[in-house]
């Protein structure tokens, strides 16, 4: 679970997966994606998932496509590359465990540049930081907070904020914030303990100096992907799998759908998907978590490159900081949970006031005026992601492993909400795509 310590009290996670062997032989990628027939392979969605599972096919010299509905590839990992003087991911950025991570792996193969993640991060209490007592008495809550719900979790799978002691004192907002909205984009009164206890320990991070999306873009098989162009039904028998586009039909062996949640119970894909698995999806549902970005006038803040600031806060009205993204003076403002959800509801405009007149209330000066651009995330009205990081309900931990049985062998589903331990990760969602591809190859035979 997430765990807090001196040198890094809110780290992340991921774990190794394994990657394609290496000099494997490969066949020369086609010059461009079929826009419809048959293949042997159809993967919907190219989010982090679809690209893991269409590397392993392509890998395998499978003939395959993968249909995104967005207008770019990457799902909720996208890098805008044009705001800023600086790349600026709207999504995912870190990426956790980079000594182990397959995505750190592979990233000298692009080309791009990896470096570490700054140790540690720093508590604003008003607008001073917290001395060394009130971070030990901070850490010394959040181990038993996190205690607390693991001796829950092995008793009864309840709400996390069920589980925690009563005894927190001043420091609850905090705790609730940082483990609820900030880590699983919801409150913890929407959190399963299980779910929270399992997911194992984040830390050992490291950026992409260009983008952790424009890093996944990169590691996209050439030539397999047709973007802006919508499923609109997928279907399946004992003879195959069919699947409806905007542009087109597609007919093949297996399907690996990497949609979110969100999108598999929305309707928007006529889908006739098990009871037992529309269940499953709906009991992992998206969080909210949206992200502010200021470019100022100048470090106004003293902060470090790449520095991770939060607020000994008193509601739930609070977010986090993360400070000059790679050397610029590019600061990312995070909000998540419910209110996070009920203020990107109200508008971009809502957000970055909320924004600057937060970073006022902490560091103080005229913000406002020393804001050069901005932008906002708002994931829940992306059409094709609906919201940002699928965290189970209470009770629903085992909707996970519901959620990566094969439909009839023929449809397989992968995300990081098809991962016990890695949920809300890229490296969930890289390792749950590579095991879908190994589990249609091994059906269906990888000559």
């Amino acid at each position: 679970m997430i765990r807090w310590t001196r040198r890094s009290f809110l780290a992340a996670s991921a774990a190794a997966a394994v990657a394609p062997a290496e000099g494997a032989p490969r066949p020369p990628p086609p010059s461009e994606p079929p826009r419809s027939g048959y293949v042997d392979f159809i993967i919907v969605g190219a989010g982090t998932a679809g690209i893991a599972a269409a590397r392993r096919l392509a890998a395998a010299g499978k003939r395959f496509v993968v249909i995104e509905a967005a207008a770019e590839i990457g799902g909720r990992c996208i890098t805008d590359s044009k705001t800023f003087p600086v790349p600026y991911d709207r999504g995912a950025h870190w990426i956790y465990a980079a000594d182990i991570s397959p995505v750190a792996r592979l990233a000298p193969q692009t080309g791009l540049a990896l470096y570490t993640a700054p140790p540690g991060q720093r508590m604003r209490i008003g607008r001073r930081y917290a001395r060394e007592g009130e971070m030990e008495d901070f850490l010394a809550t959040m181990v038993r907070a996190n205690a607390a719900i693991a001796d829950a979790a092995r008793k009864n799978d309840v709400a996390c904020a069920q589980a925690l002691p009563k005894d927190l004192g001043e420091w609850r907002p905090t705790i609730e914030f940082t483990l609820g909205a900030y880590a699983c984009g919801k409150d913890l009164s929407e959190v399963s303990t299980a779910d929270l206890a399992r997911s194992i320990e984040r830390d050992n991070a490291a950026f992409c100096r260009q983008g952790l999306g424009t890093l996944l873009a990169k590691l996209a098989p050439p030539a397999a992907t047709q973007v802006a162009t919508p499923v609109t039904r997928l279907g399946w028998a004992r003879s195959g799998v069919e699947v409806e586009t905007t542009k087109g039909q597609f007919r093949g062996n297996a399907a690996i759908v990497t949609v979110s949640t969100n999108i598999l119970t929305s309707g928007k894909i006529k889908f006739e998907l098990p009871k037992r698995h529309l269940d499953a999806a709906s009991k992992l549902r998206l969080g909210h978590r949206d992200r502010v970005a200021l470019e100022l006038n100048g470090n106004l803040l003293g902060l470090r490159a790449d520095e991770l600031v939060f607020e000994k806060s008193e509601n739930k009205a609070t977010a986090a900081l993360f400070a000059n993204v790679a050397g610029s003076t590019v600061c990312t403002i995070d909000v998540g949970g419910s209110f996070g959800r009920d203020l990107a509801s109200k508008g971009p405009e809502q957000l970055v006031d909320f924004a600057i007149t937060w970073l006022t209330g902490l560091y103080g000066g005229d913000i406002k005026k020393n804001v050069k651009r901005q932008a906002v995330t708002r994931w829940a009205q992306e059409p094709w992601a609906l919201g940002a990081i699928s965290a189970a309900a209470p009770g629903a931990q085992s909707a996970r492993k519901v959620l990566m049985e094969p439909i009839s062998n023929r449809i397989f589903y992968a995300g990081e909400a098809a991962h016990e331990t890695l949920w809300g990760t890229v490296g969930g969602a890289w390792e749950s795509g590579e095991r879908a591809a190994d589990a249609v190859l091994k059906i269906f035979g990888r000559s």
